[in-house]
């Protein structure tokens, strides 16, 4: 799936997702990566749902995000709210899709100037 924004002055834009890689501008990663309007982390460490600990909440936060898009890899899975906790904590909303999902959400919040913040896992 290509995503082409039509105007989106973001430094991170997200180009196109298939299962197994994310296209950041004109690199493709293969693994989980976290992603904002100015930020990317390519090395979050959950590759799997279950692999997600609460404690890797810690790096999506630190971003301060409005919005959280939480990308749950090819299918969607619901997050067990206590996964979800250090979230919730912070008062910040999060949105839990399947990857391809999160990917275009972001494009278009993005594209707007929202403060989103997308936590894709690859798998």
């Amino acid at each position: 799936m290509k995503l082409i924004p039509d105007s989106n002055d973001s430094l991170y834009q997200i180009r196109s997702y298939t299962p197994g890689a994310i296209k950041v501008n004109e690199n493709t990663y293969e693994r989980s990566l976290i992603v904002s309007a100015s930020e990317l982390i390519t090395n979050w460490r959950p590759q799997a749902f279950l692999d997600l600990q609460t404690a890797d909440w810690e790096p999506v936060l630190a971003l301060e995000p409005e919005l959280i898009l939480f990308g749950t890899g090819q299918f969607f899975k619901p997050a067990p709210h206590p996964l979800l906790e250090p979230v919730y904590r912070k008062k910040i909303g999060i949105e839990t899709m399947s990857t391809a999902a999160a990917c275009r959400t972001f494009m278009a919040l993005t594209a707007e100037g929202r403060k989103v913040t997308a936590a894709l896992l690859i798998q």
